[in-house]
Protein backbone atom coordinates (compact mmCIF):
# COMPACT_ATOMS: atom_id res chain seq x y z
CA UNK A 1 0.00 0.00 0.00
CA UNK A 2 1.49 3.33 -1.07
CA UNK A 3 2.24 6.25 1.20
CA UNK A 4 -0.64 8.33 -0.21
CA UNK A 5 -3.08 5.53 0.52
CA UNK A 6 -1.57 5.23 4.00
CA UNK A 7 -2.13 8.93 4.65
CA UNK A 8 -5.68 8.83 3.31
CA UNK A 9 -6.49 5.90 5.55
CA UNK A 10 -5.15 7.63 8.65
CA UNK A 11 -6.80 10.96 7.81
CA UNK A 12 -10.13 9.27 7.06
CA UNK A 13 -10.09 7.56 10.43
CA UNK A 14 -9.01 10.73 12.21
CA UNK A 15 -11.69 12.85 10.55
CA UNK A 16 -14.34 10.25 11.30
CA UNK A 17 -13.51 10.60 14.99
CA UNK A 18 -12.70 14.30 15.16
CA UNK A 19 -12.93 16.64 12.14
CA UNK A 20 -10.44 19.17 13.48
CA UNK A 21 -6.84 20.13 12.94
CA UNK A 22 -4.51 21.99 15.26
CA UNK A 23 -2.23 24.54 13.55
CA UNK A 24 -2.53 22.56 10.34
CA UNK A 25 -1.52 19.22 11.87
CA UNK A 26 -3.87 16.28 12.34
CA UNK A 27 -4.33 15.80 16.08
CA UNK A 28 -5.34 12.27 16.93
CA UNK A 29 -7.23 13.21 20.08
CA UNK A 30 -9.12 9.95 19.84
CA UNK A 31 -5.93 8.32 21.15
CA UNK A 32 -6.88 9.53 24.60
CA UNK A 33 -9.96 7.46 25.31
CA UNK A 34 -8.83 4.23 26.96
CA UNK A 35 -11.81 3.31 29.13
CA UNK A 36 -15.00 4.66 27.56
CA UNK A 37 -17.12 3.09 24.80
CA UNK A 38 -17.07 6.27 22.72
CA UNK A 39 -13.94 8.25 21.90
CA UNK A 40 -13.42 11.31 24.04
CA UNK A 41 -12.20 14.50 22.43
CA UNK A 42 -9.86 16.29 24.81
CA UNK A 43 -9.57 19.94 23.85
CA UNK A 44 -7.36 22.51 25.56
CA UNK A 45 -10.43 23.94 27.26
CA UNK A 46 -11.67 20.63 28.61
CA UNK A 47 -8.77 18.35 29.44
CA UNK A 48 -10.00 16.09 32.21
CA UNK A 49 -8.39 13.53 34.46
CA UNK A 50 -8.69 10.84 31.79
CA UNK A 51 -6.76 12.97 29.33
CA UNK A 52 -4.02 13.68 31.84
CA UNK A 53 -3.70 9.99 32.69
CA UNK A 54 -3.53 9.02 29.03
CA UNK A 55 -0.97 11.75 28.38
CA UNK A 56 1.34 10.41 31.08
CA UNK A 57 0.92 6.87 29.80
CA UNK A 58 1.63 7.74 26.18
CA UNK A 59 4.60 9.97 26.89
CA UNK A 60 6.14 7.54 29.38
CA UNK A 61 5.64 4.55 27.12
CA UNK A 62 7.21 6.45 24.25
CA UNK A 63 10.14 7.62 26.35
CA UNK A 64 10.96 4.09 27.48
CA UNK A 65 10.40 2.67 24.01
CA UNK A 66 12.72 5.23 22.47
CA UNK A 67 15.41 4.55 25.07
CA UNK A 68 15.76 0.81 24.61
CA UNK A 69 15.94 -0.15 20.93
CA UNK A 70 19.18 -2.16 20.88
CA UNK A 71 19.77 -5.63 19.58
CA UNK A 72 22.14 -7.24 22.07
CA UNK A 73 23.82 -9.41 19.45
CA UNK A 74 24.36 -6.95 16.63
CA UNK A 75 24.88 -3.97 18.96
CA UNK A 76 23.24 -1.72 16.38
CA UNK A 77 20.41 0.69 16.78
CA UNK A 78 17.11 -0.75 15.59
CA UNK A 79 15.02 2.32 16.24
CA UNK A 80 11.60 2.82 17.80
CA UNK A 81 9.98 -0.40 16.72
CA UNK A 82 7.30 -1.06 19.33
CA UNK A 83 9.28 -3.92 20.89
CA UNK A 84 8.33 -2.78 24.40
CA UNK A 85 4.69 -3.65 23.65
CA UNK A 86 5.35 -7.36 23.08
CA UNK A 87 4.13 -9.77 25.78
CA UNK A 88 6.20 -12.66 27.11
CA UNK A 89 5.20 -16.10 25.86
CA UNK A 90 6.43 -19.62 26.50
CA UNK A 91 8.96 -19.22 23.69
CA UNK A 92 9.57 -15.47 23.75
CA UNK A 93 10.88 -13.04 26.38
CA UNK A 94 9.98 -9.41 25.83
CA UNK A 95 11.02 -6.19 27.54
CA UNK A 96 8.07 -5.60 29.87
CA UNK A 97 9.71 -7.51 32.72
CA UNK A 98 13.08 -5.76 32.40
CA UNK A 99 14.11 -3.95 35.57
CA UNK A 100 13.45 -0.38 34.36
CA UNK A 101 10.04 -1.40 32.97
CA UNK A 102 8.69 -3.84 35.59
CA UNK A 103 5.92 -2.27 37.68
CA UNK A 104 6.67 0.98 35.87
CA UNK A 105 5.18 0.90 32.39
CA UNK A 106 1.40 0.96 32.37
CA UNK A 107 -1.44 1.69 30.00
CA UNK A 108 -0.80 -0.94 27.37
CA UNK A 109 -4.56 -1.29 27.05
CA UNK A 110 -4.66 2.26 25.66
CA UNK A 111 -2.48 1.20 22.74
CA UNK A 112 -4.53 -2.01 22.37
CA UNK A 113 -7.74 -0.05 21.92
CA UNK A 114 -6.23 2.36 19.42
CA UNK A 115 -4.81 -0.51 17.39
CA UNK A 116 -8.08 -2.42 17.50
CA UNK A 117 -10.02 0.55 16.15
CA UNK A 118 -7.47 1.24 13.44
CA UNK A 119 -7.48 -2.38 12.30
CA UNK A 120 -11.23 -2.14 11.70
CA UNK A 121 -10.77 0.80 9.35
CA UNK A 122 -7.24 0.30 7.99
CA UNK A 123 -6.09 -3.32 8.38
CA UNK A 124 -2.31 -3.66 8.77
CA UNK A 125 -1.66 -0.05 7.71
CA UNK A 126 -0.63 1.84 10.86
CA UNK A 127 2.13 0.25 12.92
CA UNK A 128 2.21 0.06 16.70
CA UNK A 129 5.46 2.04 16.57
CA UNK A 130 3.70 4.88 14.73
CA UNK A 131 0.84 4.78 17.25
CA UNK A 132 3.36 5.28 20.08
CA UNK A 133 5.08 8.15 18.30
CA UNK A 134 1.80 9.90 17.53
CA UNK A 135 0.40 9.33 21.00
CA UNK A 136 3.51 10.88 22.54
CA UNK A 137 3.22 13.94 20.30
CA UNK A 138 -0.46 14.41 21.09
CA UNK A 139 0.03 13.89 24.81
CA UNK A 140 2.56 16.73 24.84
CA UNK A 141 0.29 19.01 22.85
CA UNK A 142 -2.83 18.32 24.90
CA UNK A 143 -0.88 18.97 28.10
CA UNK A 144 0.18 22.42 26.93
CA UNK A 145 3.42 21.64 25.12
CA UNK A 146 4.69 22.10 21.56
CA UNK A 147 3.56 20.29 18.44
CA UNK A 148 5.63 18.68 15.71
CA UNK A 149 4.93 16.64 12.62
CA UNK A 150 5.43 12.94 13.27
CA UNK A 151 7.19 11.16 10.42
CA UNK A 152 5.03 8.10 9.81
CA UNK A 153 5.93 4.80 8.21
CA UNK A 154 7.80 2.88 10.93
CA UNK A 155 7.52 -0.88 11.01
CA UNK A 156 7.12 -3.00 14.12
CA UNK A 157 10.05 -5.10 15.23
CA UNK A 158 9.82 -8.87 15.38
CA UNK A 159 12.37 -9.17 18.19
CA UNK A 160 12.86 -7.73 21.66
CA UNK A 161 15.75 -7.72 24.11
CA UNK A 162 15.23 -7.79 27.86
CA UNK A 163 19.00 -7.54 28.34
CA UNK A 164 19.17 -4.44 26.17
CA UNK A 165 16.36 -2.83 28.14
CA UNK A 166 18.17 -3.60 31.39
CA UNK A 167 21.47 -2.26 30.11
CA UNK A 168 20.48 0.73 28.02
CA UNK A 169 17.59 2.46 29.77
CA UNK A 170 19.08 5.06 32.17
CA UNK A 171 18.29 4.28 35.80
CA UNK A 172 16.89 6.76 38.34
CA UNK A 173 20.27 6.99 40.08
CA UNK A 174 22.30 7.61 36.92
CA UNK A 175 25.01 10.25 36.97
CA UNK A 176 25.26 12.86 34.21
CA UNK A 177 28.18 10.95 32.68
CA UNK A 178 26.09 7.79 32.49
CA UNK A 179 23.11 9.65 31.05
CA UNK A 180 25.23 11.32 28.39
CA UNK A 181 26.90 8.04 27.45
CA UNK A 182 23.60 6.21 27.02
CA UNK A 183 22.12 8.98 24.89
CA UNK A 184 25.27 9.31 22.78
CA UNK A 185 25.19 5.56 22.17
CA UNK A 186 21.98 6.06 20.19
CA UNK A 187 23.11 9.19 18.37
CA UNK A 188 21.75 11.86 20.72
CA UNK A 189 23.73 14.69 22.31
CA UNK A 190 24.08 16.07 25.82
CA UNK A 191 21.70 18.88 24.87
CA UNK A 192 19.18 16.34 23.54
CA UNK A 193 19.43 14.50 26.86
CA UNK A 194 18.64 17.60 28.91
CA UNK A 195 15.80 18.67 26.62
CA UNK A 196 14.22 15.20 26.60
CA UNK A 197 14.59 14.98 30.38
CA UNK A 198 12.03 17.77 30.41
CA UNK A 199 9.42 15.10 29.69
CA UNK A 200 9.60 14.49 33.45
CA UNK A 201 7.33 17.49 33.77
CA UNK A 202 4.56 14.87 33.56
CA UNK A 203 4.38 11.56 35.40
CA UNK A 204 4.98 9.85 38.74
CA UNK A 205 7.65 7.68 40.34
CA UNK A 206 7.62 5.11 43.14
CA UNK A 207 9.45 5.67 46.41
CA UNK A 208 12.09 3.05 45.62
CA UNK A 209 13.25 5.08 42.60
CA UNK A 210 14.14 8.18 44.62
CA UNK A 211 14.97 6.73 48.05
CA UNK A 212 18.66 7.61 47.63
CA UNK A 213 17.62 11.28 47.80
CA UNK A 214 17.15 10.68 51.53
CA UNK A 215 20.80 9.83 52.06
CA UNK A 216 23.17 12.43 53.46
CA UNK A 217 25.89 11.65 50.91
CA UNK A 218 23.49 12.38 48.07
CA UNK A 219 22.28 15.62 49.60
CA UNK A 220 25.81 16.85 50.30
CA UNK A 221 26.50 17.05 46.56
CA UNK A 222 24.83 20.46 46.61
CA UNK A 223 25.30 23.20 49.15
CA UNK A 224 21.79 24.32 48.23
CA UNK A 225 20.07 21.00 48.96
CA UNK A 226 16.38 21.54 49.66
CA UNK A 227 16.14 19.92 53.09
CA UNK A 228 12.44 20.71 53.44
CA UNK A 229 11.65 19.02 50.13
CA UNK A 230 13.70 15.96 51.02
CA UNK A 231 11.98 15.75 54.40
CA UNK A 232 8.58 15.79 52.69
CA UNK A 233 9.64 12.88 50.50
CA UNK A 234 10.84 10.95 53.54
CA UNK A 235 7.50 11.47 55.21
CA UNK A 236 5.64 10.37 52.10
CA UNK A 237 7.64 7.15 51.91
CA UNK A 238 7.83 6.43 55.65
CA UNK A 239 5.03 3.86 55.73
CA UNK A 240 5.77 0.17 56.38
CA UNK A 241 4.71 -0.75 52.84
CA UNK A 242 5.54 2.03 50.41
CA UNK A 243 6.04 -0.18 47.37
CA UNK A 244 3.06 1.42 45.64
CA UNK A 245 3.48 4.94 47.02
CA UNK A 246 4.20 7.46 44.27
CA UNK A 247 5.13 11.11 43.96
CA UNK A 248 4.72 13.49 41.05
CA UNK A 249 7.90 14.10 39.09
CA UNK A 250 6.81 17.74 39.00
CA UNK A 251 4.95 18.65 42.19
CA UNK A 252 4.12 22.19 41.10
CA UNK A 253 2.34 21.59 37.76
CA UNK A 254 2.01 17.80 37.48
CA UNK A 255 -0.51 17.78 34.62
CA UNK A 256 1.01 20.55 32.49
CA UNK A 257 3.81 20.25 29.98
CA UNK A 258 5.94 23.29 30.81
CA UNK A 259 9.41 24.28 32.02
CA UNK A 260 8.55 23.89 35.72
CA UNK A 261 10.61 20.69 35.88
CA UNK A 262 13.75 22.77 35.31
CA UNK A 263 12.62 25.42 37.80
CA UNK A 264 12.28 22.63 40.35
CA UNK A 265 15.83 21.43 39.69
CA UNK A 266 17.31 24.84 40.50
CA UNK A 267 15.28 24.80 43.74
CA UNK A 268 16.64 21.38 44.70
CA UNK A 269 13.26 19.74 44.05
CA UNK A 270 14.20 17.21 41.41
CA UNK A 271 12.47 13.98 42.40
CA UNK A 272 14.87 11.43 40.93
CA UNK A 273 18.59 11.57 41.69
CA UNK A 274 19.21 11.49 37.93
CA UNK A 275 17.03 14.60 37.60
CA UNK A 276 18.80 16.59 40.30
CA UNK A 277 22.17 15.54 38.88
CA UNK A 278 21.52 17.80 35.88
CA UNK A 279 22.25 20.84 38.06
CA UNK A 280 24.43 19.31 40.78
CA UNK A 281 26.72 17.10 38.72
CA UNK A 282 27.73 19.00 35.58
CA UNK A 283 28.25 22.69 34.76
CA UNK A 284 27.29 22.23 31.10
CA UNK A 285 23.94 20.59 31.85
CA UNK A 286 23.26 23.18 34.56
CA UNK A 287 23.72 25.99 32.03
CA UNK A 288 21.16 24.38 29.73
CA UNK A 289 18.74 23.99 32.65
CA UNK A 290 19.17 27.67 33.51
CA UNK A 291 18.47 28.61 29.88
CA UNK A 292 15.22 26.64 29.92
CA UNK A 293 14.17 28.28 33.18
CA UNK A 294 14.73 31.74 31.73
CA UNK A 295 13.29 30.93 28.30
CA UNK A 296 10.44 28.37 28.21
CA UNK A 297 10.12 28.74 24.44
CA UNK A 298 13.75 27.65 24.04
CA UNK A 299 12.89 24.46 25.94
CA UNK A 300 9.83 23.83 23.75
CA UNK A 301 11.85 24.32 20.57
CA UNK A 302 14.73 22.12 21.71
CA UNK A 303 12.36 19.43 22.98
CA UNK A 304 10.55 19.40 19.64
CA UNK A 305 13.81 19.18 17.69
CA UNK A 306 15.13 16.40 19.93
CA UNK A 307 11.90 14.42 19.55
CA UNK A 308 12.15 14.78 15.77
CA UNK A 309 15.79 13.71 15.89
CA UNK A 310 14.99 10.73 18.09
CA UNK A 311 12.10 9.71 15.86
CA UNK A 312 14.29 9.87 12.76
CA UNK A 313 16.76 7.37 14.19
CA UNK A 314 14.51 4.65 12.79
CA UNK A 315 14.14 5.16 9.04
CA UNK A 316 10.51 5.17 7.80
CA UNK A 317 11.73 3.32 4.72
CA UNK A 318 13.18 0.41 6.65
CA UNK A 319 12.50 -2.91 4.96
CA UNK A 320 12.71 -5.15 8.02
CA UNK A 321 9.88 -5.66 10.46
CA UNK A 322 6.14 -5.85 9.99
CA UNK A 323 2.90 -4.08 10.80
CA UNK A 324 1.43 -6.08 13.65
CA UNK A 325 -2.24 -6.89 13.81
CA UNK A 326 -1.98 -6.98 17.59
CA UNK A 327 0.66 -4.85 19.32
CA UNK A 328 1.26 -7.53 21.96
CA UNK A 329 2.24 -10.31 19.56
CA UNK A 330 4.21 -10.86 16.37
CA UNK A 331 2.04 -11.76 13.37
Amino acid sequence: MGYQCYCNCVYTFMLRKNPSLYHGYPVFSWLLAPTVPEFLFCSHSSVGALCHAASRIALYLSAHELSAPFDQILLTFQGCDGSVLLDDTQDFVGEKTAGPNLNSLRGFEVIDQIKSELELVCPQTVSCADILATAARDSVLLSGGPIWEVQMGRKDGITASKNAANNNIPGPNSTVDVLVAKFENVGLTLKDMVALSGAHTIGKARCRTFSSRFQTSSNSESANANIEFIASLQQLCSGPDNSNTVAHLDLATPATFDNQYFVNLLSGEGLLPSDQALVNGNDQTRQIVETYVENPLAFFEDFKLSMLKMGSLASPTQTSGQIRRNCRTIN
